[in-house]
């Protein structure tokens, strides 16, 4: 081969490897002898662009979040485009079920998110010109260790008496209180001034100045969700609850003349002999609200440390009938019916609590403990007078009515 063919040869060489080396690059300059092939890139990235979709979809939490809501997370929106297909699943591979929206631009799960949870979301959207866009994203919500939560009383839509406090007992220790409490609304019909009081760091009860009005609805809204209680701990709960004041019933026992009077507007319905405490243990005196209601329970002395020489307990009744709480330590109005009959009305026999006239088996529609068991609900005020002991601490059950108004306002955080 001649040199001047050998030269020609090179150059067409040249030439096609120099077409490859454009054709395959993703970007970058050149010299001008390269002006062609970037003209014919710059056509193809243009033809490429237009085989894109236009749909932009946003997936909340951002991929690789730690700590995430259970609440808000899994949001999904899509502008420019609807929404075709999103699949939610756990690390694991378990479904988690979810709607998108009717207008197909938002997608979110049925219900919360379990904590300490690893999720992986997939969506697909269509623009109008019907091109897909996909996005993929993957979080862990906020475990134990990471978050709070509040247990309130009393339950969404029930009906309660007018002394029934808003307790709530949160599973940490809080120690920004202001924040939290701020993330915490009791709202009343009534109008009334409802103000929260911690008693711990763990309990913060809500409450007006005098007993809720009877007929209202009380709302408590709980925005907690992402609120940092204590370092490092945050809340999870976005909840509303409602419940309903029914009408007002206050009853009065008297040690002194063990008679027990249960009135209804400040008018007396009924008046009930009862038995209290004896002199060696007293009841404790007191305004007190029922948190429970037991047509039948056990009581063992054991527990509230009425013990004999042997370690056992001074009593243990398993059938004790139409017992109603009055504090977390152990006070108890409730029916009896192994004591004599004479004693209602008579003697102070009990080791604390206050004793209604019954019958085993709580069916006796005829006695005291059933007549009063089925005329009370949780939330109704007990008021024990006369009885020499002490009044009953703020804290030992929902009875923060002990406490005056300025003195309640000064537990506040806010």
């Amino acid at each position: 081969m001649t040199n001047s063919r050998r030269r020609k040869g090179l150059t067409v060489a040249s030439a096609l490897l120099g077409g490859v080396l454009v054709l395959s690059a993703c970007s970058g300059g050149g010299d001008a002898s390269a002006s062609d092939g970037d003209t014919s890139q710059s056509k193809v990235d243009e033809a490429a662009a237009k085989k894109t979709s236009e749909a932009q979809i946003k997936i909340t939490p951002e991929d690789g979040t730690d700590n995430a809501s259970i609440n808000s997370s899994a949001a999904v929106t899509v502008s420019k485009g609807s929404l075709t297909e999103v699949k939610m699943t756990t690390a694991e591979g378990a479904a988690v079920e979810g709607a998108i929206s009717a207008d197909k631009a938002s997608w979110k799960p049925n219900a919360q998110l379990e904590r300490s949870t690893t999720y992986k979301i997939a969506v697909t959207a269509k623009d109008a010109k019907g091109l897909e866009a996909h996005e993929n994203a993957s979080f862990t919500t906020v475990s134990p260790d990471n978050s709070f939560l509040g247990y309130f009383t009393p339950e969404d839509g029930s009906t309660v008496g007018v002394g029934m406090p808003v307790s709530i007992n949160f599973d940490k220790s809080i120690s920004n209180k202001a924040a939290v409490q701020k993330g915490v609304t009791v709202s009343t019909t009534s109008g009334q001034e409802v103000v929260c009081h911690w008693f711990n760091d763990t309990r913060m009860d809500c409450r007006p100045d005098e007993y809720w009005q009877e007929g209202s609805t009380v709302t408590l809204k709980m925005a907690l969700d992402g609120v940092e209680g204590a370092d490092g701990v945050f809340g999870v709960q976005e909840k509303t609850v409602t419940f309903k004041i029914g009408r007002n019933q206050v009853s009065y026992v008297d040690a002194k003349t063990k008679q027990m009077k249960v009135t209804q507007d400040g008018k007396t319905i009924k008046t009930i002999p009862i038995s209290a405490g004896s002199p060696e243990n007293k009841t404790y005196q007191g305004v007190m609200v029922m948190s429970e209601k037991f047509k039948e329970t056990r009581m063992n002395g054991a527990t509230v440390g009425f013990t004999d020489d042997d370690g056992k307990g001074e009593y243990d009744i398993k059938d004790v009938p139409h017992a109603i709480r009055l504090s977390s330590s152990g006070t108890f109005i409730h029916g009896n019916y192994w004591g004599a009959k004479s004693i209602f009305g008579s003697v102070n026999t009990s080791h604390g609590c206050v004793g209604l006239s019954d019958t085993k088996g709580a069916n006796d529609k005829g006695v005291a403990g059933y007549w009063f068991y089925n005329n009370s609900i949780v939330g109704d005020v007990v008021v024990v007078q006369n009885t020499g002991d002490k009044t009953i601490a703020p804290d030992n059950g929902l009875n923060g009515w002990n406490m005056d108004w300025a003195q309640w306002k000064a537990g506040s955080a806010v």
